[in-house]
């Protein structure tokens, strides 16, 4: 069974653009169960099919495969949920590990995200100096909810917004 790790952070300065290079994502849903998402999403060309189950604090089951990308682009813009997820990863080496950096657009603009995908459970990071208050199993920052809840719409006065 596939199995993702991942650890998420608010990213709370500019640092981390230094060198960073991004890809533009484009991303819709097709189920935003709890149980069960299931994502359909363009990373520049390449199209991928993902489904992932219920999170476990920073676990879950994780299954992706690659679809043409025409055909991503087609059930984007057909079948997924709206509004489309879009965001510019940039991948960052720092201490060992890749970090993807989501700087989100539309209606997700301002929301900056640090995540890292880990080997195993109690794995030791160290942070980079931008990375900022943990927000793993925070549900209000998983993709799938950010269409129904756009960072537009929070509260201007909470700290995510600060």
């Amino acid at each position: 069974m596939g199995k993702e790790i991942e650890r998420k952070f608010l990213v709370k300065d500019d640092t981390w653009r230094v060198g960073a290079k991004g890809t533009l994502y484009r991303q819709g849903y097709l189920s935003t169960a709890p149980e069960r998402t299931v994502r359909i999403r363009t990373a520049g060309d390449q199209g991928v099919l993902t489904v992932k189950g219920r999170s476990e604090g920073a676990t879950r089951a994780e299954f992706e495969y690659s679809i043409p990308d025409a055909e991503a682009r087609e059930m984007l813009d057909t079948l997924c949920l709206k509004p489309l997820i879009e965001k510019t990863r940039h991948c960052i080496e720092w201490a060992g590990l890749v970090w993807d950096v989501d700087e989100f657009h539309g209606d997700n603009a301002g929301l900056i995200l640090a995540e890292v995908e880990l080997t195993w459970d109690l794995q030791k990071v160290d942070l980079p100096p931008w990375a900022g208050q943990e927000v793993t199993g925070d549900r209000r920052y998983y993709n799938a909810n950010l269409i129904e809840n756009p960072f537009f719409a929070w509260d201007e006065a909470s700290p995510e917004r600060a």
